[in-house]
């Protein structure tokens, strides 16, 4: 069903011209539904941030980061072969998911292994090897497709430094992958907020020289495809730069487990997020 809405400043606007959105979004929908992508995104585990957990950068050492970009890792300790049990995931909404645990060798070989690049090579002298002198079990806080969760790491502690270096310890063949944009898709709409049961708030980019006419949405059972129609004043000059606006969407139903899309890219839309999955185009969590 398509539903052409107002724009959410309560002023009159024109009325919303489907303009192709309608066959758009149910490409869309139809794309997601049977993608590969669309059972992992919504019942299991897609990581959306690196496998090696960030530090605290401001607390380390200057030469840790040129170090870590070197891969100037040194092993001076045993590390436990045995893959440990299983781990429950569990995440905000109560919902759970079992997943195997690598065992701490596995982990450290993802933590070493070396760059795909390095944009500051190492000097002869530059580079301090990062002295792995022992390893524990841990927890860290991820993103995922289904909202933050606490994982398992290998906490991995390095000689000197006031904390530890720590990996995932999920096994990848457990993880989902990200879901690809269509191709040159351009996430117009970059998150969502819902205000209601059958009202969302959309965030969305345009430029300064566009004006908004109104949102625009296509539901089915088991997605809600947004779209802001946005189109270019008639101006002489115009600058380059772009800002963020909200509006909002009114829905037929709930929009309950559903998943949103951007009609723009295809993507799903993460809940009061600043991640963009179009950033993913070439970037693989798992790979990490």
């Amino acid at each position: 069903m398509l539903l052409v809405l107002a724009a959410a400043c309560g002023s009159v606007r024109a009325p919303v011209a489907a303009d192709g959105f309608a066959d758009r979004a149910r490409e869309v929908a139809e794309r997601w539904q049977s993608s590969a992508e669309r059972e992992p995104w919504i019942e299991g585990f897609v990581p959306l941030r690196n496998l090696t957990v960030e530090p605290d950068w401001g607390r380390m050492p200057r030469w840790v980061g040129r170090s870590t970009i070197n891969s100037a890792w040194k092993l001076e300790t045993a590390l436990p072969a045995e893959a440990p049990a299983p781990a429950e995931l569990r995440w905000a909404d109560g919902s759970t998911l079992s997943v195997p645990v690598l065992a701490a060798t596995a982990a450290y070989a993802g933590l070493s292994k070396p760059k795909s690049f390095v944009d500051e090579e190492c000097p002869a002298k530059g580079c301090r090897p990062l002295r792995v002198i022992g390893v524990a079990r841990g927890e860290a806080t991820m993103p995922s497709s289904r909202g933050d969760v606490r994982v398992p790491t290998w906490d991995f502690t390095v000689k000197g430094l006031p904390e530890p270096f720590r990996r995932v310890a999920v096994a990848p063949a457990a993880m989902g992958g990200v879901p690809r944009p269509l191709v040159d898709g351009i996430q117009e709409v970059s998150t969502y907020e819902v205000r209601a049961p059958a009202e969302l708030q959309l965030s969305y980019m345009h430029g300064t020289c566009d004006t908004t006419y109104g949102s625009r949405v296509y539901e089915t059972p088991e997605a809600v495809v947004v779209d802001v129609d946005i189109r270019r004043d008639d101006v002489n000059f115009c600058n380059a730069m772009g800002k963020t606006d909200q509006i909002d969407v009114a829905l037929r139903e709930p929009l309950g487990r559903r998943v949103v899309l951007d009609s723009s890219s295809g993507v799903p839309l993460l809940s009061r997020s600043d991640i963009h999955l179009v950033e993913f185009q070439n970037y693989d969590p798992r790979r990490s």
